[in-house]
């Protein structure tokens, strides 16, 4: 008997089981994108192309200027520095109406710099008396390390490139010289510092 009720509960749940599931499955669909998504690009979701230096051929100065002259050297001599040195980078200046591929500006300013340098002084310190291996002694020579503080004024050159059909900055790079020299060793200290800042152009 009792194995007959269990073999009646058993088909009872493989009945159950077979039946009609009370929870369906349903979801609404998605609503359609609007038309105009269709012609939307988004440039921001890509990596921008890398720049293609190599087309850059020819210059001109930034709204048709040169660069500003100060007390220090004057604007012949700076754009004289930065003129030389493009030149050396394949890239050449247009003086008539062609459009240029680059627009060139640059600056010459004073800057103040604060310069540290230690100086070893040597002291004779110890007392009269003592032993040491080479002897007895009245000391020992110590050096105190001393750390000076100037300030001194440094010429700071800047030269920006400029996309000349986008307007966009394409490249940027300063370097310093001293400020100190006669007048002929002031515009060499320019040439040295344009040379320095166009140094790594074009960048690899």
């Amino acid at each position: 008997m009792n194995s007959r009720s269990g073999l009646l509960v058993v088909c009872l749940g493989l009945a159950a089981c077979q039946g009609s599931n009370p929870y369906v499955a349903s979801s609404t669909p998605l609503p359609p994108a609007p038309p105009q998504a269709a012609n939307t690009f988004d440039r921001s979701a890509y990596p921008a192309a890398p720049r293609d230096y190599g087309r850059y051929r020819s210059w001109a100065w930034l709204n048709g200027q040169l660069p500003p002259g100060s007390a220090w050297a004057d604007s012949a001599q700076v754009a004289e520095a930065v003129s030389n040195a493009l030149d050396q980078r394949g890239l050449r200046p247009l003086h008539d109406n062609r459009p240029a591929d680059l627009f060139v500006s640059a600056d010459l300013h004073l800057e103040t710099r604060l310069r540290q340098v230690r100086d070893d002084y040597g002291y004779y310190g110890g007392g009269y008396g003592g032993y040491n291996r080479y002897g007895s002694g009245y000391g020992m020579y110590n050096t105190v390390p001393i750390i000076r503080t100037y300030q001194e004024q440094v010429v700071v050159v800047r030269v920006d490139l400029f996309d000349a059909h986008s307007g966009q900055p394409v490249w940027s790079a300063s370097a310093e010289t001293s400020n100190r020299g006669s007048q002929s060793e002031r515009a060499d200290a320019i040439r040295e510092a344009v040379e320095k800042a166009m140094s790594a152009y074009p960048p690899s």
